[in-house]
């Protein structure tokens, strides 16, 4: 009999399955325990009539609302537009739900899920294929802006996922299906576009003229799709947040300093956000963007520089509205996760960068909270 071998995947789904039987336990086995709903939306006001901030609610309820019903859920929503442009995890949480409503808080865990393990699989590989200790995968498969995403049906884990798989076919030369999960990537989250760009600007450095014009066209269905969103919603679906955003912002990291500025002077809520965010954020960034500056200095050309360069600028233009809430923060900054830890193990694949990315873990401490 073929021993199976204990791979970071395995560890990832048995963590995130245990997380998830244990939230569900603790409301009676109710799944709508992951669609966080607030009673202002279910009642389908006019957007924009509820304070999306309640305590309860959270931006997963939104998927939730368009899935039951995609073409009428516009007045359950902060910001139609916004919420609509995330259509692929709510349409394939309907489609696996076959019409029963009452199947939709979880089958849209499944979609994220499933696509999020098969990523974590194929990381795996892409790590030891750069001579990078593969349990290293667990810095992302377990990172807790992820996991958390999961447990309240948010589409990041479905959007890395896809890029995740693009990169794993794109070094295996298969340009169709890579082109296809940056598309999935982009529909799932906009913010997925971060790593097309960079994709696309280093092969515009590199002269990659061929698989730069596939980029461009990986972008032609979320454009049709944002015409549609103008067309159907009266705005773009593209903007900072939801209700009660605010702009993104130019000084480096200004949104994060407006908490202190904001605190009233209330030390304990400045040092905890510190604590949390310099080391965890902001350290993280920039260390990427200095680190990408000085190799693109001395020549060095590759997808991997593009990742972190833009990722990290969009962590530096964060809204001061997402690093207020540090979940929306860790869920933004998944991306930037996946990206310094590709970057990394190619750079030196067992140097200090890797060893200093376990400090996310930490994070862990609200999944702990529920």
């Amino acid at each position: 009999m073929r021993r199976v071998r204990l791979s970071p995947w395995h560890v990832t789904l048995a963590v995130i399955l245990v997380h998830l039987a244990l939230i569900l336990a603790s409301a009676g086995f109710d799944p709508m325990i992951f669609v966080t709903i607030d009673p202002c939306f279910e009642t389908c006001q006019t957007p924009g009539a509820c304070d999306p901030t309640r305590i309860g609610s959270y931006d997963g309820q939104f998927a939730y609302y368009i899935a039951r019903d995609p073409v009428g859920a516009a007045q359950c929503l902060d910001v139609p537009a916004y919420r609509y442009q995330r259509i692929l995890l709510p349409l394939l949480g309907r489609a696996l739900a076959l019409g029963m409503t009452a199947w939709l808080p979880i089958t849209m865990i499944v979609a994220n899920l499933s696509v999020h393990v098969v990523a974590m699989a194929l990381l795996t590989r892409i790590l030891q294929e750069q001579r990078a200790n593969r349990w290293l995968a667990l810095i992302y498969g377990l990172f807790a802006g992820l996991v958390m995403a999961i447990r309240l049906n948010t589409p990041e884990p479905l959007s890395l996922g896809f890029v995740i798989i693009a990169l794993w076919f794109n070094r295996r030369e298969r340009t169709l299906p890579e082109m296809l999960a940056l598309v999935a990537a982009v529909l799932a989250k906009e913010t997925a576009i971060v790593f097309v760009a960079g994709w696309l600007l280093m092969d515009v450095w590199m002269g990659r003229w061929r698989h730069a014009g596939w980029l461009l066209l990986v972008c032609v269905p979320f454009a049709l799709w944002q015409i549609v969103l103008y067309l159907w919603l009266g705005a773009f679906g593209i903007g900072s947040g939801g209700a009660l955003s605010t702009r993104f912002e130019l000084l480096p990291f200004n949104g994060l300093w407006r908490i202190a500025a904001d605190a009233g002077g209330n030390p304990g809520l400045i040092f905890a956000f510190a604590i949390l965010m310099i080391p965890l954020v902001v350290l993280p960034t920039l260390w990427g963007l200095y680190h990408v500056a000085r190799d693109l200095l001395r020549g060095m050309r590759h997808p991997y520089l593009g990742f972190v360069l833009l990722n990290g600028l969009l962590m530096w233009t964060l809204p001061y509205s997402t690093f207020r809430e540090p979940l929306g923060t860790m869920r933004v900054m998944s991306g930037l996760v996946l990206a310094l830890l590709l970057y990394a193990a190619m750079r030196q694949p067992r140097g200090f960068a890797l060893r200093y990315a376990l400090v996310w873990f930490a994070l862990f401490a609200f999944l702990l909270a529920g």
